[in-house]
């Protein structure tokens, strides 16, 4: 019953009524966005809608399969043969958008090259894989091993230990190789847009559950609260279980839905391929397949929101402000990127182990935050989920007795 209570009173303001409807417009967009795929024509006519994702996934799924030596031979090969096409040496537009319509199953493999061949781990050149011949598919895994080491010991010499230097490079030579290839443009997209929605999600969230434990001193009847037979007790427990619940279905219902719509419209394919296979992966050090990546990205988002919550119902239960409150989300969210423009190392491991990194986790995959605990180099991701993981539970007890021990004014 007092359950029930705290639920209805979160949602019986027309302003919680109004966050919900912002957040679901929000999915609706970023899905609009995500799923705005589109492909080129033998006319050289851009296409859009179902039918465009169709016909490339079809191109793309030509050139599925293990990408060894010789699958990289002909990928190679036909880059050649369209740059050497009148289509794609004209000055004309349409005839340069014909040659690009020839890319399209090889567009994603063309980056790899790119990546693979580059003159320096940092640097991308659009145009590198078209000076390739047959000959170098060989170097292609090497490469991606070789430009790190040169790296760490040019460029990145001064950011990581000796220690951080020697993890970096097992984990790059212990991709198994040669991997798989495949069409992913459902998980790619679905991964790019994820944070948006997580990140809105949370600002939403971290809204209607400040108010939870500062409304009875707002209303004035924080002693009539109190001193009720279960006001210190069943009443508080109530309105914890209130804000848990809160975060949990919103959260889940959100970016399920922006995922079931985007998959569904995009295709499933590519879920086991490595992460590295996508271009916005090549260099992460995270051995883990694209659907690894998609339930980090979603349980370290709900993780995020739920520390975050519990952090913004302590500050409410503290504070007696639901203003005070609703503005640590903000802080969390948006402070980071401020912080992230001073160059220093200290900042950049403290960056690190911020929440809203669990809130963005598809694109903290790619950063190279190392810690050491111990002799044992590793990784932030798998610190913040259980960081987090163990100070929301720590949180519970706290914003119970927080709230429970509260003086009557």
């Amino acid at each position: 019953m007092m359950f029930r209570y705290e639920i209805k009173k979160v949602f019986s303001k027309k302003s919680s009524k109004i966050a919900i409807l912002l957040l679901l417009i929000v999915v609706i967009i970023t899905c609009w966005f995500a799923t705005d795929v589109f492909f080129v024509n033998e006319n050289g006519e851009k296409k859009t809608g179902y039918a465009a994702v169709r016909q490339l996934r079809k191109a793309q799924k030509e050139w599925a399969g293990v990408l060894d030596e010789e699958k990289l031979r002909q990928v190679i090969e036909e880059n050649n043969r369209i740059n050497a096409t009148p289509e794609a040496n004209s000055k004309k537009l349409t005839d340069q958008e014909i040659a690009y319509g020839w890319t399209q199953g090889i567009y994603e493999l063309r980056n790899l090259l790119n990546c693979s061949y580059g003159e320096d781990f940092c640097s991308y050149d659009y145009y590198r894989a078209d000076d390739l011949s047959t000959e170098d598919a060989g170097a292609f895994y090497e490469n991606r091993i070789m430009l790190l080491k040169n790296w760490l010991s040019d460029d990145g010499k001064y950011l990581f230990s000796d220690a951080e230097k020697k993890y970096l490079i097992k984990q790059y030579e212990s991709l198994e190789t040669p991997f798989g290839y495949d069409y992913m443009k459902g998980w790619t997209q679905v991964l790019e847009y994820a944070p948006t929605i997580i990140m809105v999600g949370m600002l939403i969230l971290g809204f209607l559950v400040a108010g939870i434990f500062s409304s009875e001193f707002s209303w004035k009847s924080d002693a009539i609260f109190f001193s009720t037979v279960y006001g210190r007790n069943k009443a508080v427990a109530a309105k914890i279980k209130a804000g848990l619940s809160i975060v949990t279905v919103i959260y889940w219902a959100a970016i399920l839905l922006y995922s079931t719509i985007v998959l569904v419209y995009l295709g499933i394919d590519g879920a086991a391929c490595p992460i590295q296979a996508d271009f916005s992966g090549w260099k992460c050090f995270y051995n883990i397949q694209i659907w690894q990546v998609y339930l980090l990205t979603v349980v370290g988002g709900y993780v995020g929101c739920l520390f975050i919550s519990l952090l913004t119902m302590f500050i409410s239960a503290k504070t007696k402000s639901a203003v005070l409150a609703v503005m640590l989300p903000f802080v969390l969210i948006f402070l980071p990127s401020f912080l992230g423009n001073i160059e220093s190392p200290v900042i950049n491991k403290i960056l690190g182990l911020l929440p809203d990194r669990l809130l963005q986790v598809s694109t903290a995959l790619t950063y190279f935050d190392l810690y050491k605990l111990g002799n044992k180099v590793m990784g932030a991701i798998p610190i913040l989920f259980v960081l987090y993981g163990i100070l929301a539970i720590f949180l519970l007890p706290i914003l119970y007795h927080e709230y429970r021990c509260k003086q009557i004014n």
